[in-house]
């Protein structure tokens, strides 16, 4: 008896047909309380996306809304390994394959077949010049034109002939970029004063200058020639600024390449590249703003 007094307690809380009660509401309390909440969240819902909606408002397509933080480009390279080192065999061509692939692979964007539509492309000069202004960022110009860049401009690490980029022949090549920034303008050195001594014979107007050398003192004497190929040896300052995916969806970054002429072997190496100019700094926090240092090991043993 007990427990059947019991199941009829909560079979009568579920449903109670005396007072027409579902779990001790009414139907009114129920359609009540079920309005009320779709109300509040609807608010809640409405307030999100208001809030959401005027932050898009303010920002644009064309260019980052806040670029305080950003710092000055960063020099990246190709080819790429891990912990920026590279090491091969002369005499074993599969060492140094995954370095001449990416390069090929990267290069291959550069062809000239793929820079010939009048309509996205314009020549721009092999010589370098001041900056190709393309008008305002945000215009009703529209998709902004590209300056072309042969591949040609680099010489024999142009892998046009040599897909090996020098590697097999203990003379590697290295593609070096400046990392795109939106409406960045790269000035070079306000004077020579501000580039080291070794690296003034790289200063020329209209070019961002790049120099190499040894890392360490212990290096000195063992990095041998290095020959720059590129416009101007350097980054020419017609290929800025960038106008963004949106509007230079077509733009190539002007390169420059390095080759190691003369690597001592069987020795590990560290070199290290930086790039000149007046709105151009480096961080200790940050090894690619505005420079990196890679390890060439070249064994021939």
């Amino acid at each position: 008896m007990p427990s059947n007094k019991d199941d009829g307690g909560w079979k009568k809380f579920v449903w109670d047909s005396e007072k027409g009660e579902l779990l001790g509401r009414t139907g009114s309390s129920w359609f009540k309380i079920i309005a009320f909440y779709i109300v509040f969240y609807g608010c809640l819902a409405g307030i999100f996306i208001g809030t959401i909606q005027a932050l898009l408002l303010t920002l644009s397509n064309y260019k980052p809304t806040w670029q305080d933080r950003v710092a000055p480009p960063g020099l990246s390279h190709t080819p790429r390994s891990d912990k920026s080192e590279l090491s091969f065999n002369l005499n074993d061509m599969g060492t140094y394959m995954p370095y001449t692939k990416a390069l090929r692979e990267f290069m291959a964007k550069y062809n000239d077949e793929l820079q010939r539509d009048q309509m996205k492309y314009e020549d721009c000069g092999e010589e370098p010049a001041t900056y190709k202004d393309r008008g305002e960022l945000i215009s009703d110009i529209g998709t902004r034109k590209a300056c072309r860049f042969s591949r040609s401009l680099l010489g024999p690490c142009s892998g046009i002939d040599d897909n090996e980029f020098g590697f097999k022949e203990g003379k590697p090549c290295v593609i070096v970029k400046l990392n795109r920034i939106v409406s960045f303008r790269p000035k070079p050195p306000p004077s020579n004063a501000s580039v080291p001594d070794e690296a003034q014979p790289k200063v020329q107007p209209n070019v961002i200058p790049i120099y190499c050398t040894n890392k360490r003192e212990e290096d000195a004497g063992k990095i041998g020639e290095i020959k720059y190929y590129g416009i101007g040896g350097g980054f020419p300052l017609q290929y800025y600024p960038y106008y963004g995916k949106l509007l230079h969806p077509h733009y190539l970054q002007p390169l420059v390449a390095l080759q190691f002429t003369n690597l001592t072997l069987n020795t590990e190496l560290r070199i290290e590249c930086k790039v000149f100019g007046e709105n151009i700094d480096y961080s200790d926090k940050d090894r690619y703003q505005g420079r990196f240092d890679i390890k060439l090991s070249i064994n021939s043993l």
